[in-house]
């Protein structure tokens, strides 16, 4: 297949080589179409051609496609036929692109096996879990709260350069009320009141976060739930330094006092009862977005409670250790999970989750696909594409559940330059060896992974 890269050590001869291949593709394109000026002569260029293009707006799938790729980023995307025509390329006939997927809301660094403790959270457990999610084509993901501080040198250090694992979006440290429910313990600081809450917030902005997240539930009446001046203090004070502010609830009569208060996104579905015409009006009129619905995590909160057939998949097995597997489907595990006080709940959760999601789109709400991935049983990357078969289920098509991965995910992210395959964007994409409009499932099918124009291993490697 040759390498599609050209690099900046190629020899002048080369450079000619490709001024005159760059010129026959201005000459031929730029008149009908507009779009180029003159390439550097150093660039790193990436040719790729003959796929059938999914680019993640929504629309029908563009056969005989080609995309051309500079420094990472998509100068030209359209019919193969306009592609340079003796440039290197890569040619993916019988394949099918679509963007780099992007998971609205994980969780990161603190596991290990099926163990959750902050002591596992380090910037090479950070780096194994962006690499995992990239493998399983998930090249952009937000994590909601339960960051340590190493995490903003790897955020950073992506965005000054091109990343060559996946793209990370983070809240630091989430806001936890004392003695509730939510984060980390040894990463998150509980609050006790709202002056505390406005200062934590301020903590996480100076550190650079990229939104604050909060937790407001009681775990099923179980633990004190944040109060209300506590909330109105968290979203105040984000708005204070321009951040959004995402919230984690479960009660509908919770996310409607989020609502009056001014949140901008829910993490979760609400799931104790079917959502309402007041809070879809409330979510349409204020713009507070569905960050996601978490399908998958309430899939997964019962799942192992007998032998799941995930179990035998190798596609599941690539992203957990033997013994993460082994302890999935050992028969001690799963009579634990059964014997939960709140088992015989969780299935009615999941369903009201899927019906409620189903209601806000009918209703217009703004929604991205997210999976709460990361603690112990929620699988990374291979959440993502459970969660775009259950938005399926749920009466989504295949087309919408990829959009909802893809220009809605960077809509709700505020990631101008992520989600669509056009040019200007960075070049993240998913090569595919089958059709996902015809299957979801065959966004499984990986053959590749590219981001920022470059190729990086894939769970299929």
């Amino acid at each position: 297949m040759g390498n599609p890269i050209m690099r900046k050590n190629e020899t002048a001869a080369r450079r000619g080589r490709r001024a005159r291949l760059t010129g026959r593709l201005l000459t031929a394109t730029a008149g009908a179409i507009g779009l180029f000026a003159a390439l550097p002569a150093l660039a790193e260029t990436l040719v790729v051609k003959n796929f059938t293009l999914i680019d993640g707006r929504g629309g029908a799938a563009e056969p005989n496609s080609a995309m051309v790729v500079e420094d990472g980023r998509i100068v030209w995307v359209g019919p193969s036929t306009q592609a340079p025509a003796n440039a290197d390329a890569v040619d993916l006939t019988g394949k099918y692109v679509i963007p780099g997927l992007i998971d609205t809301h994980i969780h990161m660094g603190n596991v290990h096996d099926l163990t959750q403790d902050e002591r596992f959270y380090t910037t090479e457990n950070v780096e194994a879990d962006l690499k995992t999610y990239a493998s399983y084509g998930f090249t952009t993901v937000a994590v909601m709260g339960t960051d340590k501080d190493s995490v903003f040198a790897v955020r950073n250090a992506e965005r000054a350069g091109r990343p060559t694992m996946t793209r990370l979006f983070t809240a630091g440290q989430g806001i936890v009320f004392r003695g509730g429910y939510g984060g980390v313990p040894g990463v998150n600081r509980p609050v006790a009141n709202a002056k505390e809450a406005a200062t934590e917030v301020d903590a996480q902005a100076a550190k650079g976060a990229d939104y604050i997240k909060f937790w407001l539930d009681d775990e099923l009446a179980t633990m004190p739930k944040m109060p209300p001046e506590i909330s109105k203090a968290v979203i105040d004070a984000a708005h204070r330094h321009g951040l959004k502010v995402f919230a984690h609830i479960f009660y509908l009569e919770d996310a409607k006092r989020l609502a009056a208060q001014g949140v901008d996104g829910f993490v979760h579905s609400v799931r104790d009862k079917p959502i309402d015409k007041q809070l879809t009006d409330a979510m349409k009129e204020k713009g507070i977005v569905q960050v996601a619905a978490t399908l998958s995590r309430e899939a997964a909160m019962f799942a192992y409670a007998k032998p799941a057939p995930q179990l035998n998949d190798p596609f599941f097995q690539q992203s957990l250790s033997p013994e993460a597997l082994r302890l999935l489907a050992s028969p001690e595990r799963q009579k634990t999970v059964a014997s939960s006080p709140a088992y015989p709940r969780l299935p009615a959760f999941f369903d009201m989750a899927m019906a409620n999601l189903k209601r806000e789109s009918a209703a217009g709400v703004h929604y991205g696909l997210g999976t709460d991935s990361g603690p112990p049983g929620r699988v990374a990357g291979y959440s993502g594409h459970w969660e775009m078969e259950l938005m399926v289920k749920d009466g989504f098509t295949p087309g919408q559940a990829i959009q909802a991965a893809t220009e809605y995910g960077a809509e709700v992210l505020g990631a101008k330059d992520l989600g669509t395959l056009e040019r200007a964007k960075w070049a993240d994409f998913v090569v595919l060896d089958a059709n996902p409009l015809q299957d979801i499932r065959n966004t499984r099918k990986i053959n590749s992974v590219y981001i920022a124009g470059r190729k990086v291993r894939s769970v299929t490697q």
